[in-house]
């Protein structure tokens, strides 16, 4: 059922002073607040059909109201409005973000912190997923007799590297002859098409290494590059949450660290939530409260997007929080990290 433009302004005042005041919010604090020019009753009738609705709750305690995870919903797809940062807030991050120096995943750590420095929430990066990027250079770099460093370039602008273990008398021209025959055999090839036989056909009758011991290294090789695609996840931030009235109970607090301390576990979830609905890659997918299915998020609202890293790879950003949040800012503030770090990443590529 649609909602008339009282009721919407009625839940639209609720939603704001609860995020403000973490208190059930009461007609008369409305009348006050919000300069509503209806009656205490009108209005305690309105918010009397928004909980028959389902988009308000009474506690026991109180006889305000709170919203619901229905009440959030309608409010974030239909009532709230996203304003632009205050320039102060933009430089504040634009100087986080830019006093990161090194590599990409250097980077990414910091948009992380740097989101969850903004918001007082947790935040979420992970690195992209990057099968469908493909090969640049492969460098096998012997380090000491019975080490190698394994380094993979891939089309995206990610480099990855993997220390292995290789038979001790293999030398260092043996190495480089190896590392070359393999760059040539597999340049060019996505990820996902590279595989076990691939990178060993290009060594196919051209070695006077023993068998056993080539295809050592050429496993390892091929682990290393397989390893490329692995997910980076950096979650920060989850000590802030404690400071939230939201997670005040022990119990809720301590369920709530025990899952953000499996960051494979909220990797996965993002992943499944993208799977879901892949019409929002370009734009913001929020689940809030029971909307979510990982255990202790029940008070929680999660908050994503996609950041680019050019030649069509995406990883992804966003922040866990109450669902007692401020919307709107917090998508502008993820919004901004966003495009910073794109920036970013596009100079590292140049």
């Amino acid at each position: 059922m649609d909602l008339d433009p009282r009721k919407k302004e009625v839940l639209h005042a609720i939603v704001d002073d609860y995020v403000s005041t973490f208190e059930p919010v009461g007609s008369k604090s409305l009348i006050e607040r919000h300069g509503f020019d209806v009656s205490s009753a009108t209005l305690r009738n309105e918010m009397a059909d928004l909980e028959h609705m389902g988009f308000l709750e009474k506690p026991h305690t109180s006889a305000g109201r709170i919203p619901s995870d229905k009440g959030y919903r309608e409010y974030v797809d239909s009532l709230m409005k996203v304003e632009p940062l205050s320039r102060k807030e933009q430089a504040k991050i634009e100087e986080n973000i830019k006093a990161s120096v090194g590599e990409l995943g250097d980077l990414i750590k910091s948009a992380a912190d740097t989101l969850s420095q903004a918001t007082g929430f947790v935040s979420l990066t992970c690195s992209p997923r990057l099968k469908k990027s493909y090969l640049t250079q492969l460098k096998i770099l012997m380090i000491e007799p019975g080490k190698a460093l394994v380094v993979v370039v891939l089309s995206a602008g990610v480099v990855k590297d993997k220390l292995v273990r290789i038979p001790n008398f293999i030398t260092d021209k043996q190495i480089y002859d190896i590392s070359n025959a393999i760059e040539k055999n597999i340049t060019g090839k996505p990820l996902d098409e590279i595989t076990l036989i691939t990178v060993s056909s290009a060594l196919k009758g051209g070695s006077d290494i023993p068998d056993s011991l080539l295809n050592q290294v050429l496993y390892e090789a091929y682990a290393a590059i397989k390893q490329a695609d692995r997910m980076d996840v950096y979650l920060e931030g989850s000590h802030r949450m404690l400071s939230l009235p939201d997670f005040s109970s022990m119990g809720r607090a301590t369920q709530l660290l025990g899952s953000l301390a499996d960051d494979g576990m909220v990797a996965g979830y993002l992943n499944e939530m993208e799977a879901q609905d892949k019409s929002n890659q370009d734009s913001y997918m929020i689940r809030i409260g029971q909307e979510i299915t990982l255990e202790g998020f029940d008070d929680c609202s999660f908050i994503t997007t996609t950041y680019n890293m050019g030649d069509g790879v995406q990883g992804n950003i966003g922040v866990i929080g109450p669902k007692r949040m401020e919307y709107s800012k917090v998508i502008s503030q993820i919004d901004f990290v966003k495009k910073n770090l794109d920036e970013q990443i596009k100079i590292i590529n140049e």
